[in-house]
């Protein structure tokens, strides 16, 4: 189950991204999360997905 506080949240998936995945659908393919419900959660707070450096930023 993934965080409901956007904050907490965008944690969580970037330390997931550094950690263990290469990039973005990896990350929701193994945790069987749907990646737009959370990119709109995380874009609400101004962050957004940057293939590049595989984090929200």
């Amino acid at each position: 189950m993934l965080p409901e506080d956007p904050a907490i949240l965008l944690s969580y998936i970037n330390t997931q991204l550094r950690d263990f995945y290469g990039n973005y659908e990896e990350l929701c393919e193994s945790l069987d999360i749907d990646g737009n419900e959370v990119k709109e959660k995380l874009e609400a707070i101004g962050y957004t997905y940057q293939k590049e450096i595989n984090q929200f930023r």
